[in-house]
């Protein structure tokens, strides 16, 4: 098909594209001059028909070493153009792609290598030490994907008998593995309409075009980045960029400078950083400013929001938030200072969405209304809150579970509708308001809802706290919560000084948040952890790791420095 036809088929894109073979093929022949991924700082980078040739090259090293359709190949990497190669290398031609995480374990890897039963892997030096050897010697082909040199090879497999096919829709093109915040590794499989049916959800809630820029700073595993910072640019010919470090403030400010991106994707904890740590005390520590927001604030809103504007490259007309709930506080900033954010929601059993609201259509805490042809509903609703679990059906449902009916069964109905097991409610406009996880709702004494992450939301506002972890244990609610720090530094010197802010920091925190919760939600104890909570790709904390979890870990490891001091002088004496 020519350059010509296939530009003519933008305007009918939505019917053509219904496998990533298709998009393949269409934007690397429409758009095949325009540059489609480059680093930052110069190094990888491919206009789309060099995309092209060389995922067809490397389709072909798939067919002589034995690699037919349906096979799984993995890629580990962290972001760079070769992983979209990669990709498409795989999908296009009918095998099945194995996304995996950065931050997952050797023993994440080797179960998800097993388990989806992998014949290759994409994989770059610096994830290395994550491929088990005896793993690495079961697989037919190793690429160093920063190369794409084999440094692995089953020379009995070159048989040049394998073989590609041309994908259908209800194929399976991926399997995505997440624990999320249960711990219950699942791989989730994808087919190429779930996706395609995401681009035209993305169409319809964000136009965009060739000219777009795309910075890409979430890992490209997760299916958030994966459907909206990977294919969705592929779907309309523009350019992503990508960092070679990781992105710190200094890194992703300077990123921001040199590209000025048009689009970005994040997740809450990255707006919310920007604005605890830069906008609260720029303000605070301007006099000017601080007048502004109690005489004249909408004059304050009007310049700090230009100025963050500006700190994003100042041409950015979508920046993206999803993965979890945005602090409400956060979000009244980003509205009154007409940042031009939107609020995704989704889960990677929809290829993600599911939910929208787009930029200038935002309503503080609400995750918006469905997305274009996905139907969504609230089940079993109390009627004295109208809280029910979000339920939705669409192409963009997955296939199930791999190999796991069992689980596919308690989540899928027979009619398609797909269960979130997030808990929300909806307005008079359609609007949906997440309250909070199905599983993680505590019922309090007298049979009401408690919602953890609403408790958190209030003590993540108290000064020098980072995050905090609200659970049940013996019929009480207990917050871990990890500070700044900063904020509590040990001094051998002055121990008992230590121990006593110690208390103090516990005591503020308690008597904070239950005067700004009700009297159901009120703490009964605080605790402080030392080290960050462990997170997923989209920066939720991992609740199952703390299910038993007990905090003052800094007081339990200085009282035992402590005890071991006094047993030491104590020996000494004798």
């Amino acid at each position: 098909m020519s350059k010509g036809i296939y530009r003519k088929l933008t305007t009918n894109r939505e019917n053509y594209i219904t496998t990533l073979a298709k998009l393949f093929d269409y934007s690397t022949a429409a758009f095949g001059k325009r540059t489609a991924l480059t680093y930052v700082d110069g190094g990888q980078k491919y206009t789309y028909s060099q995309l092209r040739n060389k995922s067809i090259e490397l389709a072909h090293i798939f067919a002589r070493y034995g690699l037919r359709a349906g096979d799984r190949i993995a890629i580990l990497s962290q972001n760079m153009p070769n992983w979209t190669v990669s990709l498409f290398s795989i999908t296009a031609f009918g095998r099945v792609a194995v996304p995996i995480l950065p931050d997952s374990s050797e023993s994440e890897v080797t179960n998800i290598l097993n388990h989806s039963e992998c014949k290759a892997i994409f994989i770059s030096q610096r994830m290395m030490g994550k491929l088990n050897p005896e793993v690495k010697d079961k697989l037919t082909l190793v690429f160093d994907i920063e190369t794409f040199e084999i440094i692995h090879k089953d020379d009995k497999a070159f048989t040049c008998e394998g073989w590609s096919k041309e994908p259908m829709a209800d194929d399976l093109a991926m399997i995505i593995y997440t624990s999320g915040t249960s711990g219950k590794a699942k791989g989730v499989m994808l087919s190429h309409r779930n996706f395609c049916h995401n681009l035209v959800e993305a169409w319809h809630a964000q136009k965009t075009n060739q000219k777009d820029r795309w910075l890409s700073i979430l890992p490209m595993s997760h299916t958030y980045e994966l459907s909206l910072g990977v294919l969705y640019p592929a779907y309309v010919g523009a350019c992503v960029y990508y960092i070679k470090k990781l992105p710190t403030p200094t890194v992703l400010i300077d990123a921001m400078k040199k590209v000025r991106p048009t689009i970005m994707l994040s997740v809450p904890l990255i707006i919310e950083k920007v604005y605890n740590s830069s906008v609260v005390p720029t303000i605070s520590k301007s006099r000017v400013l601080s007048w502004m927001k109690e005489h004249t604030p909408r004059t304050l809103y009007f310049l700090v929001g230009r100025m963050l504007y500006k700190t994003f490259g100042g041409k950015l007309k979508f920046f993206g938030i999803g993965g979890s709930k945005l602090d409400p506080m956060v979000e009244d900033f980003l509205k009154k200072a007409r940042f031009p954010y939107a609020i995704g929601y989704g889960l990677t059993e929809t290829a993600p969405l599911i939910c929208n609201a787009c930029v200038g259509k935002t309503a503080v805490g609400s995750i918006g209304v469905p997305a274009y042809n996905v139907q969504v509903k609230l089940q079993n609703v109390n009627p004295e809150t109208g809280e029910g679990e979000i339920v939705a059906k669409g192409d963009n449902v997955m296939l199930g579970y791999y190999k796991d009916p069992e689980r596919t069964r308690s989540v899928l109905t027979d009619d398609g509708w797909f269960r979130t097991n997030d808990l929300a409610c909806v307005d008079a406009k359609g609007r949906y308001y997440i309250k909070g996880r199905l599983n993680n709702m505590i019922l309090g004494p007298s049979g009401e809802n408690i919602y953890p992450e609403e408790i958190e939301q209030v003590i993540n506002h108290f000064g020098g706290v980072m995050e905090s972890l609200v659970m049940e244990r013996d019929g009480k609610l207990v917050a871990l919560v990890k500070f700044d720090d900063n904020v509590l530094n040990w001094d051998q010197a002055y121990e008992d000084k230590f121990f006593d802010n110690l208390q103090a920091k516990k005591k503020a925190v308690l008597d904070y948040v239950n005067k700004h919760v009700g009297k159901s939600s009120k703490v009964n104890t605080v605790e402080i952890v030392k080290d960050n909570f462990e997170k997923t790709a989209t920066q939720k904390i991992r609740r199952f790791k703390y299910k038993d979890a007990h905090g003052d870990d800094v007081t339990a490891a200085q009282q035992q420095e402590k005890s071991g001091k006094e047993e030491r002088e104590s020996t000494k004496g004798c």
